[in-house]
C-alpha cells in the first residue's frame, strides 16, 4: 500500500491486523504495525535452557493468535488445526508441521491464514521451518469448536 492510503481496521487480534483497502482486505503482520501507526509486536521468545515441551507450548501459543479474518476467534479454538508435530530433520533442525482446514472449501482466506500460521511459528527461536498443509478430510463442522469458541459465536 503506498503511504497515505487511507484504510480501515476491521480486526486487531493475535498481533496482526486485518486492514479494509479499496474494497479489499489485507493482513498485515505485527512486526509490521507501525506501517499502519500501531505499536510493533515483539517476537516470541523461549527462556534459557528451554525443554522440547516449553517449545510445542510455544508453538501452540503462536498458533492461538492467528484468527479468521472473518471470525473473531482463533483458529485453534474453532477446531481448524487437526495435527501440529514438532520434528527435527536429518540437519538437526526443528521443524513443525501443521495440518489444518477452513471453515468451508471456498473460503478466499485460506492462503492467508496458511501464510500466517506457518509466518508466526517461524518466527520462534530455533524453529527452521514450518510445513502448513491446508486438507479438507475430515471436513469441518461446528461441533469441532471448543465450548468457548461455541459460546463466542452464539452457536451454544
Amino acid at each position: 500500500m503506498p503511504a497515505g492510503t487511507i484504510g480501515y481496521i476491521t480486526q486487531a487480534l493475535g498481533g496482526s491486523f486485518t486492514v479494509f483497502v479499496e474494497s479489499n482486505l489485507f493482513r498485515v503482520a505485527g512486526q509490521d504495525g507501525d506501517a499502519i501507526g500501531k505499536d510493533i509486536q515483539p517476537p516470541p521468545s523461549l527462556p534459557e535452557g528451554a525443554t522440547k515441551a516449553d517449545l510445542e507450548s510455544l508453538i501452540w501459543q503462536q498458533i492461538g493468535t492467528c484468527y479468521d479474518p472473518e471470525i473473531p476467534v482463533s483458529i485453534v479454538e474453532l477446531g481448524l488445526v487437526y495435527n501440529c508435530a514438532l520434528t527435527t530433520s536429518e540437519d538437526g533442525e526443528n521443524v513443525v508441521e501443521v495440518e489444518m482446514t477452513l471453515t468451508a472449501p471456498g473460503c478466499g482466506m485460506g492462503d492467508i491464514l496458511v501464510a500466517d500460521v506457518r509466518d508466526k511459528i517461524e518466527l520462534i527461536p530455533t524453529i527452521s521451518r514450518a510445513d502448513v498443509e491446508l486438507t479438507f478430510e475430515p471436513p469441518w463442522n461446528y461441533q469441532m469448536m471448543s465450548e468457548s469458541a461455541k459460546l463466542q459465536t452464539g452457536m451454544l
